[in-house]
Order: structure tokens, then sequence, then C-alpha cells
């Protein structure tokens, strides 16, 4: 199992929960920055997961299955399933960042001088 799956398996749910925005907020000290942070955190663990199921997937790919092969291979549905039972690379983020467990930082340049 990968070090992205066995992070996302732990005791997070699938289900959507309210959050505290004040707790957001008090990371960054601007509510859209930490949402900012967060959004970015999840386009990664979004891009992880799908290059990890893709690799998983070519395992089974054949350039000459017949019609019974495609509809009789289980072992790649089950994985299609596992990952379709994993939370939402935007709860997994949102959790990372509240658990501090997401690094970021504040360009300081001044664009404008």
């Amino acid at each position: 199992m990968s070090r992205l799956r066995r992070q996302v398996g732990n005791s997070l749910s699938n289900v959507v929960e309210t959050k505290d925005i004040s707790l957001i907020k008090r990371k960054t000290g601007n509510l859209y920055e930490s949402i900012a942070v967060i959004s970015k955190r999840a386009n990664q663990i979004n891009i992880a997961l799908k290059e990890e199921l893709h690799n998983k997937l070519e395992e089974f790919a054949s350039h000459t299955d017949s019609l019974e092969e495609i509809h009789e291979n289980k072992e790649q549905i089950e994985i299609s399933k596992a990952y379709e039972k994993m939370p939402n690379p935007a709860l997994l983020a949102c959790q990372e960042f509240l658990d501090d467990k997401v690094y970021h930082r504040k360009n300081e340049t001044d664009l404008f001088s």
C-alpha cells in the first residue's frame, strides 16, 4: 500500500463536516489565503491519487482484450472501488492544513515597487 493511501486510510471520513472558520483563518491570518493553500494541496493530492490509480490499472491493460475479459476483470474493479471510497482530496487537504501538516509560506516580494 502506498504512503498516500495509508495517509488517506487514517480515520478521516468521507462525510463533509463543517469547520470553524476562525481556526482556518488563524493559520495564515487571512481566510482566503488559507483556502488558497488548502486548494493547492488538494490539487497535489488529487494528481498523486490519479497517477497512482492509473499506474495500478496499467498492470491490467492489454491491447488485445476480448469483450469477455473487459467485463470480468474483478481485480481491476476492486481497485477502482477502493479509490472511489477514499475521501475527497479537498477533505484531506483541509484536515492536513488544520493538523499543521502542510508547509506554506508567503512570498514577500513587492510586485509594485
